[in-house]
């Protein structure tokens, strides 16, 4: 191949429910050529450190970044790198937020949805916290706020979906 033309990039977008499983296939995924992995929790506590306490905390931190990130995505898919974004594109907003990436950038895309009950999120979740590896930490509570606004992918959003359960 000549080194002046790239491979066809892919957009990785993840969507699950906290605890799903969505970073540990996003390092599956980012582990092949020409691939990074955009990892959201990574950035909010870096960027926002004890800044984030409740949902409309996340909501606000999470637009700023997503706005600051768009274009540097784009210019990575463009290049033929392609990306796992490890966020959350678990409604039709950010699901719709990640489309203006890929389209413009003439890349491929693929929708990852972890089809996975509460109840084994729940217990993933507990174990998580219970490491205290994780930036963030989600009581049962805060799990059943964000799962409210939960939103699976339907068909008429148009993405190229691959299920994992």
């Amino acid at each position: 191949m000549n080194p002046l033309e790239t491979s066809p990039a892919v957009l990785h977008m993840l969507c699950g429910k906290i605890a799903a499983g969505k970073s540990t296939l996003a390092r599956q995924l980012a582990a092949a050529p020409r691939t990074v992995r955009i990892n959201e929790d990574d950035w909010l506590s870096s960027l926002y450190p004890g800044e984030i306490h409740a949902l409309a905390d996340y909501a606000r931190c999470a637009a700023r970044l997503r706005a600051a990130m768009a274009p540097h995505i784009t210019a990575l898919l463009r290049s033929g790198v392609s990306v796992v974004l490890d966020f959350p594109a678990n409604t039709p907003d950010t699901r719709s937020w990640a489309r203006g990436i890929f389209e413009p950038a003439g890349a491929a895309h693929r929708l990852h949805f972890l089809d996975i009950s509460d109840e084994l999120c729940r217990a993933r979740l507990r174990a998580r916290n219970a490491t205290g590896e994780h930036p963030f930490e989600t009581s049962d509570a805060q799990f059943d706020l964000i799962t409210r606004h939960f939103v699976a992918p339907t068909e008429q959003e148009g993405f190229v979906v691959v299920r994992h359960a």
